[in-house]
């Protein structure tokens, strides 16, 4: 089945080349039907990409394909999954969504969809999280299971992923396509193309047995990125009796921002892929199988090759780290607050606008996004204590690079094409978009 290069790096490919596609899918969903139907044609392939689109896909298929085959040579190996990662995988989600019912927590308001109606969402990540490590603690310390099972078991639990996500994706699609209800959940924008709508989705907010199921496939991702980390780090204690300095920087890093992510876990419920993108395979992929399994790349990598780290090294890359930490974190932050009450103080003064609409003051004076700036320095951070002698540990970032540059592309056009004249003069004021003084 993963016998070749080429199927190994079929998922991330899909996902870049999607990814490349959204900006016109954004534009054209607010459009009529049947031009609707036409762009369908343009992003399954009837019209190429232009060539620079073409050139990024090939670098990244070049970098995934070593990935896939430096994590082959560390010990990750795909294979068909036995009855013990099948009941991992199954005993990880049902507890998953199990604790998130019981377990208390913030009920939130989502933001105002497009028929005016709001999802309450019950933020309760962070102690579900707590819990769960805990837990998994506990039976590691008693004996019973091993603290390294995820790692020991990796390639097996790759493949029970990606086959679950297909399944459910079907799922997914079937449900929607057959429900009758035109409510928020339901897009009006579903073309009928089998393949389209399998990949981008029916229903902007599905839900099963009252469980928010695009919320639980997003948080049922970070954590498990974060047990696949630390899974690798148990493994490399019990085969070499310590952590390098190297993957004990990687794992804090790692640790900080995974349980950021939970305690802020409200952010969450503003971001587009929550408000805007239907619930279909790229996303039921891109949680649970893209991002624990390629985000720990760098761990896996780290478990056969020593770095040496200087003191000097590791100081900047503490400091990079902490500076993509404070620009991410401040500036998801007021563009969260600043949705919940345009008159909050941002730094200590009234917040300036452009149009009455668009935010100039905070981060949001320095660039246009400034948040995905953080996000950049915090990737780098995950991926300098590899250090430079492989380009592999930098997967991570380099997707994200190319990911981010394109969503800002179409970001733009969205933008452009909602606000009109307001958003010339929001670019007047913010000129520059990602990079301040360079992009």
């Amino acid at each position: 089945m993963y016998s070749t290069a080429t199927k190994r790096r079929m998922n991330g490919s899909c996902r870049i080349f999607a990814a490349m596609n959204t900006k016109t899918h954004s534009i054209i969903r607010e459009k009529s039907g049947a031009l609707e139907h036409r762009i369908v044609i343009r992003q399954f392939g009837s019209r190429r990409p232009p060539q620079w689109q073409r050139k990024l896909v090939k670098i990244f298929d070049e970098m995934l394909t070593k990935v896939w085959q430096s994590m082959d040579e560390h010990g990750f190996h795909p294979d068909l999954p036995s009855s013990r990662s099948v009941g991992l995988l199954g005993g990880y989600l049902v507890t998953l969504a199990l604790l998130g019912v019981v377990v208390p927590g913030p009920k939130i308001q989502g933001t105002v969809l497009a028929d005016k109606t709001r999802i309450t969402y019950k933020c309760n990540g962070f102690s579900v999280l707590l819990i769960l490590l805990a837990g998994l603690a506990g039976g590691s310390y008693t004996g019973h299971f091993s603290p390294s099972i995820i790692a020991d078991l990796g390639g097996e639990l790759f493949v029970a992923t990606l086959i679950l996500c297909f399944v459910f994706s079907i799922y997914l699609q079937t449900v929607g396509s057959l429900s009758g209800s035109q409510s928020t959940s339901l897009k009006s924008h579903v073309t009928g193309n089998v393949l389209h709508d399998w990949w981008y989705g029916v229903q902007l907010n599905p839900s099963l047995l009252g469980l928010d199921l695009k919320f639980f496939w997003i948080r049922a991702g970070m954590m498990g990125w974060l047990l696949i980390d630390l899974s690798i780090a148990a493994k490399m204690f019990q085969e070499q009796g310590s952590l390098t300095l190297s993957m004990s920087l990687f794992q804090i890093f790692t640790l900080i921002y995974v349980l950021d992510y939970f305690w802020f876990e409200e952010y969450m419920t503003s971001t587009w892929d929550i408000i805007a993108e239907n619930f279909g395979f790229m996303l039921v992929m891109g949680d649970l199988v893209w991002i624990p399994f390629t985000f720990s790349v760098q761990a896996w990598w780290l478990m056969t090759n020593r770095v040496q780290q200087t003191k000097v090294a590791t100081a900047m890359n503490v400091l990079v780290f902490l500076i993509g930490y404070t620009v991410f974190r401040g500036s998801n932050k007021q563009k969260h607050i600043f949705k919940k009450n345009p008159k909050a103080l941002i730094w200590g003064q009234p917040p300036q606008l452009v149009g009455g609409k668009l935010l100039v003051s905070g981060y949001w004076g320095i660039a246009r996004h400034c948040n995905y700036l953080g996000d950049l320095l915090l990737a780098s951070s995950f991926s300098l204590p590899c250090g430079f002698t492989s380009m592999v540990p930098y997967f991570y970032p380099t997707y994200l690079l190319i990911l981010l540059l394109w969503r800002e592309r179409r970001d733009e056009a969205r933008c452009r094409e909602k606000y009109k004249e307001v958003w010339v003069e929001y670019c007047n004021k913010v000129p520059w978009r990602i990079f301040p003084g360079l992009y």
